[in-house]
């Protein structure tokens, strides 16, 4: 993350890891996110820190997770940083989305925020609700195996859901994370920028770690 900052690329840390069973195993993993926490605070790096509610025990117990989310959370804001939830399958999406709304997000505002995935029928809606509360969201195509019942089976309605998407959070949107590396929705997203007279500071470029550098620097370079 010191060799990414010093590039002027900022990071999202995820542990990897996800669906525990026990509330040993959450309560593990929501230690070793705030020693994540701890350590981005003191070598001042700029770096926040994503995860997954599966890990934090959401199956075992719904309050068990929001327990250690609210810890976690807190002392994100306490530490002015950030944490993100990410999506997993379609069966979590409103169950995550409804925990985050309701009893994450009015808690505590920027320093907790969402994905979304446009390769879901739901997402422009989930959008819509995102704007309308002024939450966080990054927006990445999807990656999980899902039925054609939920999801577009073809991948040129998922980039078209995407884009969708991308241009209502970069004009109505809280700082959205524009997560991809399918370089001509990073074109687009450049050119709906200009078009509408949108800074860089009103929204990022994401990206997985070693997954077009070239791509990433230029983006920096670039003034993004």
């Amino acid at each position: 993350v010191e060799t990414l900052n010093r590039k002027r690329i900022s990071a999202s840390l995820d542990l990897l890891g996800e669906s525990v069973h026990t509330e040993r195993e959450a309560h593990a993993a929501a230690r070793e996110i705030l020693t994540m926490l701890d350590r981005i605070n003191e070598r001042r790096l700029d770096a926040n820190v994503s995860l997954k509610l599966t890990h934090m025990g959401i199956d075992v117990s719904e309050e068990l997770c929001v327990a250690l989310m609210h810890d976690i959370v807190s002392r994100a804001r306490d530490l002015d940083t950030f944490i993100r939830i990410d999506m997993e399958g379609s069966s979590y999406t409103e169950r995550t989305l409804r925990l985050f709304e309701d009893r994450l997000h009015p808690s505590y505002g920027d320093h907790v925020g969402i994905v979304l995935q446009s390769y879901l029928y739901r997402t422009l809606a989930d959008v819509e609700r995102a704007i309308a509360i002024k939450a966080r969201v990054r927006l990445c195509k999807g990656a999980y195996q899902e039925p054609a019942t939920v999801a577009y089976p073809e991948k040129a309605d998922v980039d078209a859901n995407y884009v969708r998407c991308m241009h209502k959070l970069m004009l109505e949107g809280n700082y959205p994370g524009i997560a991809t590396h399918d370089e001509r929705i990073i074109n687009e997203a450049k050119r709906y920028a200009r078009a509408n007279g949108l800074g860089p500071e009103r929204f990022e470029f994401q990206m997985l770690y070693g997954v077009r550098r070239d791509l990433q620097e230029r983006l920096v370079r670039e003034g993004w």
